[in-house]
């Protein structure tokens, strides 16, 4: 896959964009090589970029030197550039910065924004992160220009805009792109200072978007002598048509205009921008005695906050240099003077001041400092200004204010479960940060008839809400109020939340109510329950742990979102916990499991497997009960499988029964809160509520409120509250202190394992092999039946070599009906995958490994099958997917193996024919093997997955086998799994051995199960 990369380049003339690419490829470098070995060419890179920006016409190819991050091979004597997200072996030596010979394009500012806008910055794998630092400081431009931070300016007779950086939050903005610039981005100038390139890149794409948008046709007053230079100011001429002493007069009164705020122009020359500048920050001191406050003058250094020179050391010195710390202050006093000056126009009292010759600071009463906080402080630090405010008065999340302490603890009536509704016994406390406050003290403090007041060496504002709300608390006038263990739960978060109208500043739980804080908060806590007794299978260590933490979270009245990792065995920790509540005779009514259709199957399998005990009902097909026979069908059951469409379908009988719990499986299905089934999920009654999925959040975070809002109703609160509180911060603007605050709230009620912890691949086999249980549509059962009766009839009526023939081209056609009509009728394309059962659950998973980025090999025996599975998978994962087969030329074949195994960016999915790539490959990247279509033969497919099973991999490999059930492949699997003989003497007879069958057996063997049918209703 082709990864961009970009530099921007200063030059003598006019500073460009050089973009250039690379594409894995795999071929030996000799030592003396200097040419980027996976550098895309020009003329490849031109094309590639057509598709985003198809009129960008205006750039040059060029060849450049650029210092790139190296390593070097094992046993091997030269260097290698690092590929963007390669992982490096071991035995790979360390990595150092070398000269590389790099092609690409150069584009003027004007043109390489035009591109910029066009290039997508989610999940855009092709975009390496030199090139995303540079969309994201092309973004920050355009949010200049949007609140009109620019000035037109005027440098050596040449117009030009420049962007205005007057305001701490951008001088800020520019302190975080310096320290986060890639390495990557420096590697063309040598010894380069990232400040410089940064703000000369802000500089001319801020110019040159001005340009393209402002209209050169406006008409200007001839008599202006200005209106050379404002005519200038658009399109790509930049020169001002003036005699050099009308453009010198001009330049004169340019400069005294912009005087003010020269230092925050970025202009070119901006060392006094980037570079042991300094600012005015005002202090504000609290009265050591009395009532009388001081706002004292300082120089404070931007580059370090912590560095300040005082007013009054500046004017004692006198001097016009400030030496101090191995730093020069160059014009202190008149630094000092000239931001007074821009204070003074904003605050009265600090005008006042000025009128001294050596203005040190201003004396301030209560009353004026509550306005110099609320109203004038941010307002300074908007204009650029520093200010200094007492602990405890800062705005935001450190400003101190009077709040509640609540110790609260839980007591279930008799005979009732605690849940989420069970109401808290509770104190409430008025407190100040950590000092609980009286009735008295409070009184004390209103006497004082200030609206800053101290409290334990604390400054605080006594804000009227706030002293009314704490009144009511101290006089018990407050209305009455209600807590329960959900509230609990939310205040624990640390989330900022009001009780009272006053904010909640600490929450002490105690008793039970404190060990379920205590356990949602760290699960590692929780009891761990015996493996059921009735469980046919072994449970992992960490399996284990899954099922107590939900029945921890099941005896709470919680809801559970079970996101282990794909081959975690989510389903069989699931049917443990189940027969868990049995053994407690708590299973007193079914639990309903609601599936994607093309899974239905998979789970009546399992359940049967793992928990045979258990009485289980497939709600689905179109014969299935409704209304009082469905109600009177289930009672007596323990668990009824349906699927997703039939929610909402037959949502009037289910609501009607009263389930002890309602499962989700892939409940990324409900992640779109207003589709239908995920409106009907929530009308269903049920004692508890659990989803499964690998993927809770796949694109917006408001997924995970639909599937947390189906588990904790409420508990996020409405999606216009998330949306408003978390989404949009966190997604938009990367607030760091949201996404700590939402990730607290959600914890508890997520468990998620990956393959890659420590203590999991511990646990796992090396090699885990399953069956994955597929249904038929109702077209391939259609497909099927009837080939299985037409051709029974001729195999009635032949005997031999014909007979035999005829045995293996039914079993060849029963197969590919099994995978998709499309593949049995010989068409060019699937149109859909909801006319193959095997396709709808193939698509799932494998978007599934992508998302953990992870890689799998798909076998199939069927070579057009394979190309109708590539063309359609790449259009529907928008993925590149690589196809061998037996026609594929040599040369292809050894690029393809060498993309997949080592190419970082390399497709993640390889599809491969049984024969072709059956053996002699080493294909160890993948940890995940599909087999489509099966065999039938356990030493071909095993010799198939050793493709990715063998010395050299690294991770466990999970082995895939689709089956449909209700076929010839369920009944042909069971019989080779349960006979060992049987299994043994397939090893060199192939399919053979079942064209000696008689026909009665061959029949048994064929007919279709129609249960196993997915009904045309079921599919979305």
């Amino acid at each position: 896959m082709t990864t961009l990369h970009g530099n921007w380049l200063i030059r003598s003339q006019d500073s460009v964009f050089f973009l250039w690419g690379e594409q894995w490829q795999g071929k030996e470098l000799s030592e003396t090589k200097e040419n980027h070995p996976f550098c895309l060419e020009s003329g490849a890179l031109a094309q590639f970029i057509e598709k985003f920006s198809p009129q960008l016409d205006r750039y040059s190819p060029e060849s450049i030197k650029l210092s790139l991050p190296s390593y070097s091979p094992p046993r091997k004597k030269y260097f290698l550039p690092l590929l963007s997200g390669q992982i490096l072996e071991p035995t790979a030596k360390s990595l150092s910065w070398q000269p590389w010979q790099v092609s690409g394009l150069t584009f003027s500012a004007g043109m390489i924004v035009r591109l910029w806008e066009k290039l997508p910055l989610a999940k855009a794998e092709f975009i390496g992160n030199d090139l995303r630092f540079w969309l994201y400081l092309h973004r920050w431009s355009l949010d200049l220009l949007a609140r009109g931070k620019f000035l037109a300016g005027i440098n050596q007779g040449e117009s030009c805009w420049y962007p205005l950086l007057d305001s701490t939050i951008d001088r800020t903005r520019l302190a975080k792109f310096i320290q986060t610039i890639p390495p990557v981005c420096l590697a063309y100038q040598e010894n380069s200072e990232p400040q410089t390139i940064i703000l000369d890149c802000l500089k001319n794409i801020v110019d040159a978007r001005l340009r393209q948008k402002i209209d050169s046709s406006v008409n200007i007053s001839p008599s202006l002598m200005v209106k050379p230079w404002l005519q200038s100011l658009s399109g790509d001429h930049h020169e001002i048509a003036l005699e050099a002493k009308n453009l010198q007069r001009l330049e004169n009164a340019y400069h005294n205009w912009v005087f003010p705020i020269q230092e925050s122009l970025v202009n070119g020359n901006n060392r006094q921008l980037i570079e042991n500048q300094y600012r005015v920050c005002l202090c504000l001191q609290p009265p050591s005695l009395g009532t009388v406050w001081k706002l004292t003058y300082y120089l404070q250094a931007l580059d370090d906050p912590e560095f300040l020179i005082s007013a009054k050391l500046i004017w004692l010195e006198g001097k016009e240099s400030y030496h101090s710390y191995q730093r020069v202050v160059n014009n202190p006093q008149e630094i000092l003077l000239k931001g007074l000056g821009l204070a003074a126009r904003l605050y009265e009292p600090i005008r006042i001041s000025l009128e001294q010759r050596h203005p040190e600071e201003c004396s301030l009463d209560s009353l004026e400092v509550y306005q110099f906080i609320r109203s004038i402080a941010w307002q300074l630090q908007d204009q650029g200004l520093g200010v200094i405010l007492p602990t405890g008065l800062t705005a935001g999340s450190n400003e101190q204010r009077l709040g509640i302490r609540i110790a609260a603890t839980v007591t279930p009536k008799k005979g009732e479960r605690l849940s989420l509704t069970s109401l808290l016994n509770f104190q409430l406390k008025l407190v100040v940060g950590e000092q609980e406050i009286s009735k008295k003290d409070f009184d004390k403090l209103l006497e004082k008839k200030s609206p800053v007041v101290e409290v334990g060496g604390k400054w605080l504002i006594l804000q009227p809400t706030d002293v009314k709300a704490a009144q009511a608390i101290l006089n018990n006038t407050i209305a009455p109020l209600n807590l329960s263990v959900e509230d609990a739960l939310r205040l624990s978060s640390g989330d900022n939340n009001l009780i009272a109208k006053l904010p909640v500043v600490n929450f002490q739980a105690e008793g039970a109510l404190k060990e379920l804080i205590d356990n949602l908060n760290n699960n590692q806590g929780i009891q761990l329950i015996n493996p059921p007794r009735e469980f046919r299978g072994e449970l992992r260590p960490y399996q284990i742990k899954g099922v107590s933490w939900l029945a921890f979270l099941e005896k709470w009245g919680l809801g559970a979102c079970l996101a282990d990792d794909m081959g975690l065995g989510k389903t069989p920790q699931l049917i443990a916990f189940l027969l868990a509540l049995k053994e407690q005779d708590m299973l007193v009514n079914p639990v309903l499991v609601v599936a994607p259709t093309s899974v239905v199957n998979n789970w009546e399998h399992e359940l049967r497997k793992f928990a045979p005990t258990l009485a289980v009902f497939v709600h689905h097909g179109e014969k299935r009960l409704k209304g009082q026979a469905f109600a009177q069908e289930v009672k007596n059951k323990s668990v009824v499988i349906t699927s997703y469409p039939l929610i909402y379908r037959d949502l009037s009988s289910l609501e009607a029964v009263q389930w002890q719990g309602l499962v989700l499986d892939e409940a990324q299905n409900i992640k779109n809160s207003t589709a239908k089934q995920s409106q009907a999920v929530r009308k269903i009654p049920a004692g508890f509520r659990i989803a499964l999925t690998g993927t809770p959040v796949e694109n917006r975070l408001t997924e995970l409120w639909s599937i947390l809002d189906f588990l904790n109703p409420n508990f996020l609160g409405t999606q216009t509250f998330f949306q408003r509180r978390f989404a949009l911060p966190i997604e938009k603007y990367g607030d760091q202190e949201s996404l700590h605050n939402l990730r607290s709230l959600v914890r508890p009620f997520i468990l998620r394992r990956l393959k890659t912890d420590k203590t999991i691949i511990e646990d796992l086999p090396e090699k885990q092999e399953m069956n994955v249980l597929c249904g038929l549509s109702k077209e391939q059962g259609q497909l099927y039946q009837q080939l299985v009766e037409t051709t029974l009839q001729k195999i009635e009526e032949t005997q031999g070599i014909q007979r035999h023939g005829l045995i293996l081209t039914l079993l060849m056609q029963l197969k590919q009906v099994c995978n998709h009509p499309a593949h049995f009728l010989k068409e060019k394309s699937l149109e859909t995958s909801q006319r193959s059962g095997k396709l709808l659950r193939l698509e799932a998973m494998v978007e599934e490994v992508i998302a953990e980025g992870d890689r799998a090999l798909i076998f199939t025996q069927f070579a057009e099958w394979g190309k109708l599975l590539q063309t359609h998978l790449q259009k529907k994962l928008a993925e590149e997917i690589l196809f061998l087969s037996g026609s594929t030329k040599a040369k292809d074949r050894v690029e393809m193996i060498e993309r997949f195994q080592n190419d970082p960016q390399g497709p993640k999915i390889f599809i491969l024919s049984l024969k072709a790539g059956g053996t002699g490959l080493n294909l160890t990247r993948a940890n995940h093997v599909f087999h489509i279509d099966r065999w039938w033969n356990p030493a071909v497919e095993n010799q198939a997955t050793d493709r990715a099973f063998r010395i050299g991999q690294k991770r466990n490999v999970q082995v895939h086998k689709f089956i449909c059930t209700g076929t010839l492949e369920e009944r042909i699997n069971e019989m080779i799994e349960s006979k060992k003989q049987l299994a043994e003497q397939t090893v060199d007879a192939g399919e053979n051995w079942l064209t000696e069958l008689d026909t009665d057996r061959l029949r048994d063997l064929l007919l279709l199960d129609r249960s196993a049918i997915i009904d045309e209703e079921e599919t979305d």
